[in-house]
């Protein structure tokens, strides 16, 4: 943090600036008004809307099933592991079942669920839109918009990236163009927002703000870079004000932040790095409470059109494996008894593009690669950096007019759940998968759709499986959040 002067505290003291504000150093440009949510803003009942399909009703969760809520787009312990039970142990003949489907907008997020609500975020036309659903039956409670103009320089869609957080019963998403809206999950009403880019002066962005905020304390925190140093922000939950930031030169990268213990305290892991020249960032250690910095360690790949979009894993004993593609690589850090990082070790053969790997008994596994083609499926031993195998695992899968295509899982998602691992393909492949140190077995495999850019990790909720497809399939469907039933 920086240090400020007397002077400067005397100034803002005049000013009748928080106490808050002033210990941090930087100043709120422009504390937003809070709605109150209205007397009668009682729970609506949901009902159907255009573009919603609903299929089937879903088998009876089994007696003596585990769930659990999904309020982040990584799962309730932010490391793609959910405790839910008694899911299918293999497909039905045909495939999953689907119980409903929702034409959707243009994103690349993931839902985020709490009890009988579900939240997806994603743009129509020219609005970011925030729809609250009924998770069994895709039934809209209530729906809110605001204007979007925001235009990918690299032809990517044009919706937002980062999935809504539900905490607090509130609702919490960050738009590609840093637009920070807090609803209430109830009603729907909108209580407060801030226009981050503008009042701020954010640094620019290679493909728009896309790190869903983490909620933690009475905060909502934004990774976010500004031309003044502000590179981590918290927001009181309650009002939207500025409770404290972060100064470092780092800007946010495509990483979402969690929080972890680390040497018996709550820290902040912020893993930043985007659009700046020469390329700069790596994994800040912050102090929840007040955002003081603890330790920064630099990782970033040296070409300058690269980003940092792997999320932290905590991996156990003040340990956090981060890694970065673009030929940089994984690193093993340790958060020592000084708070300080230090490095275990490195290697440049375990570098995931934007997921986060799985840990399971003391190994890592991960699709390590920048792209398609050079997608590896890999595991690597967490005491040592060791790879303990790497696999190029190749299908085929019938297509539209009876033709087969070669297939890979390509970059994928890791899901564990039940005992094993559920793994996406970015082509919408969905496989299920027994991992060991000794390598893996397929126990079995379907194709949801044949589309590209199935990119975001799916969302288990009560036996339920959510994906998200984000570009039109082969089939000629647009993009869709799909429920299927994954019951057993």
């Amino acid at each position: 943090m920086s240090v400020i002067q007397p002077s400067l505290v005397l100034g803002l003291t005049l000013l009748g600036l928080p106490l808050s504000l002033r210990a941090q150093g930087f100043i709120d440009p422009a504390p937003p008004q809070v709605a109150t949510i209205p007397a009668d803003a009682t729970a609506k009942e949901a009902t159907t809307f255009p573009g919603l399909t609903y299929h089937a009703a879903p088998k009876p969760l089994a007696e003596g099933a585990v769930t659990a809520d999904w309020p982040r787009f990584l799962g309730p312990s932010d490391d793609a592991k959910t405790p839910e039970t008694h899911l299918l142990e293999k497909f039905p003949e045909g495939g999953l079942y689907k119980v409903w489907e929702m034409e959707k907008g243009s994103s690349y997020t993931s839902p985020a669920i709490v009890g009988d609500r579900l939240v997806v975020f994603n743009r129509q036309g020219d609005e970011e839109v925030i729809q609250c659903l009924e998770p069994e039956t895709g039934k809209q409670y209530w729906s809110h918009a605001y204007p979007s103009s925001y235009r990918d320089r690299y032809g990517f869609n044009d919706g937002p990236r980062a999935s809504a957080v539900i905490a607090e019963g509130r609702v919490f998403t960050l738009g590609a163009e840093s637009v920070l809206t807090c609803l209430d999950l109830a009603s729907g009403t909108a209580l407060w927002q801030r226009k981050l880019a503008s009042e701020f002066d954010r640094l620019p962005y290679f493909f728009g703000h896309g790190c869903a905020p983490i909620v933690h304390g009475g905060k909502v925190i934004v990774p976010l870079g500004t031309t003044d140093g502000l590179s981590v922000a918290a927001f009181d939950v309650a009002t939207g004000k500025l409770a404290w930031g972060t100064k470092h030169t780092w800007q946010a990268g495509y990483s979402s932040p969690i929080i972890t213990k680390l040497q018996g305290k709550d820290r902040l892991l912020v893993f930043a790095g985007d659009d700046s020249d020469p390329p700069v960032g790596g994994l800040l250690a912050i102090d929840p409470e007040n955002g003081d910095l603890l330790d920064a360690f630099p990782w970033r790949p040296d070409k300058y059109e690269s980003v940092n979009g792997s999320t932290p894993l905590a991996v156990g004993d003040d340990r956090v494996f981060i890694s970065a593609s673009y030929n940089k690589g994984g690193v093993l850090l340790k958060f020592n008894a000084d708070g300080k990082w230090e490095e275990l070790w490195r290697t440049p053969e375990f570098g995931l593009h934007w997921a986060t790997p799985l840990l399971l008994d003391g190994h890592l596994y991960g699709f390590h690669g920048r792209n398609e083609p050079d997608a590896l499926f890999k595991s690597v031993e967490v005491a040592t950096g060791k790879e303990s195998w790497s696999a190029d695992p190749e299908f085929t899968t019938p297509g539209p007019g009876g033709r087969d295509y070669r297939m890979k899982y390509f970059r994928g998602s890791l899901l564990q759940a039940d005992g094993r691992t559920w793994a996406l393909g970015e082509f919408g492949t969905l496989g299920i998968l027994k991992l060991t140190p000794a390598g893996f077995e397929e126990i079995d495999r379907t194709q949801l759709f044949l589309a590209r850019a199935t990119w975001s990790l799916p969302v288990l909720h009560r036996g339920l499986l959510y994906i998200a497809q984000h570009e039109d399939d082969m089939d000629g469907n647009p993009p869709r959040l799909i429920c299927y039933d994954l019951r057993r």
